[in-house]
């Protein structure tokens, strides 16, 4: 093969099949196994809501919700508030409630479009008739963040994220 075609098929791998790759990457959404440990409280299982914050720190999107009676997620104050207005439907996205001591591993969507772009994921914790965390846990979205055991402020130890 001549010197010329090597270059050429050097600089056509260089400047066109790279720039669509990396787009590859950043569409779509990815799934994320998501661990929670809680810390050794005392009391009944606390509700935790998973939300998308943007750059802003606004609510975007509800990520996953445990806890499953309705009739609770008022004691979300600031969750609530975001879904009252926007009246999103969450059936698909909740699960059993956690109490002291123990974990949860649930799967949620990411956004790829997210990742590295001023978002961040917040766990929000309420337990009956105890103190509300609305910053339980905050996290930068971001691929070092995601790949990180990550502490939390109240009922949440910690939450490690890997790939599903």
């Amino acid at each position: 093969m001549s010197d010329l075609l090597k270059i050429t098929l050097l600089f056509f791998t260089l400047t066109i099949a790279r720039p669509h790759a990396a787009v590859a990457q950043t569409t779509g959404t990815s799934k994320y196994k998501c661990m929670i440990q809680m810390t050794n409280y005392m009391g009944e299982g606390a509700y935790i809501v998973i939300s998308l914050i943007n750059g802003k720190g606004a609510y975007e999107k509800t990520l996953y919700v445990l806890g499953p009676d309705k009739k609770w997620y008022n004691s979300m104050k600031e969750w609530h508030k975001f879904q009252s207005k926007q009246k999103t439907n969450i059936s698909a996205i909740t699960g059993a409630s956690v109490t002291g001591g123990d974990r949860s591993v649930n799967v949620f969507e990411i956004d790829n479009a997210k990742i590295n772009a001023g978002y961040k994921i917040r766990f929000e914790s309420a337990v009956e008739d105890q103190k509300y965390h609305v910053k339980d846990l905050e996290i930068p979205l971001t691929t070092e963040a995601l790949s990180a055991k990550n502490e939390g402020t109240g009922y949440i130890r910690y939450v490690r994220f890997s790939p599903n």
